[in-house]
């Protein structure tokens, strides 16, 4: 079970709409809805303040399959303020390097969304060319996705234009493509951001 289905779960268990939730933590009805779809992660406050309303624990909550671990960092950035230049071509990556200039490696990832059954019948019925779903994902969750190796442990990380969020991961990915959550992801490039010395 992902982590919106067991935030909409125990909300339902505990007999709130996602306007009261929202309302009890001073966000909006669309940021529950978004978390609940697997579209974006609350910041630590509010999983904090989700766990405590909603009589659960944080590692219900984030444990999905032993992928994740509770370790979120998020912090706002300006993209804007950070520069290309000849070797790093986007923003993205100098942000992704200026959080962790100590890391071992960075991986540039592809990600594009997990489709349930009925959401892939749907895909092949009505697009199958143009990736409607896929499409809609990006849109609503946009940034690029890198994963970090930082001594004995890795991150996935994901830079937007106004936040970088990493996520220690629970067990070592050394597979070209995985899933975590309703993602997938898949290792863009051999070549590191960070070369290894």
């Amino acid at each position: 079970m992902t982590f919106g289905a067991k935030l909409q779960d125990s909300r339902k268990r505990a007999g709130l709409s996602q306007e009261q939730l929202a309302e009890k933590l001073s966000v909006s009805r669309s940021a529950v809805a978004k978390w609940e779809n697997d579209n974006g992660m609350p910041d630590i406050d509010n999983l904090k303040a989700i766990a405590q309303l909603l009589d659960v624990s944080i590692d219900y909550l984030l444990d999905d399959g032993g992928t994740l671990e509770f370790e979120v960092m998020r912090e706002a950035i300006d993209i804007n303020s950070f520069e290309k230049s000849k070797k790093r071509k986007s923003r993205y990556d100098t942000a992704v390097l200026s959080k962790f200039p100590d890391a071992d490696s960075i991986i540039p990832l592809w990600r594009e969304k997990k489709l349930s059954k009925l959401e892939t019948a749907i895909e092949w019925t009505l697009s199958p060319v143009f990736g409607l779903f896929d499409f809609v994902d990006q849109v609503d969750n946009y940034g690029y996705y890198y994963l970090v190796e930082q001594k004995d442990r890795q991150y996935l990380v994901n830079v937007s234009k106004e936040f970088v969020t990493s996520s220690r991961l629970a067990r070592r990915i050394n597979e070209k493509k995985f899933t975590i959550g309703k993602h997938r992801f898949k290792r863009l490039d051999p070549q590191e951001l960070v070369e290894k010395a």
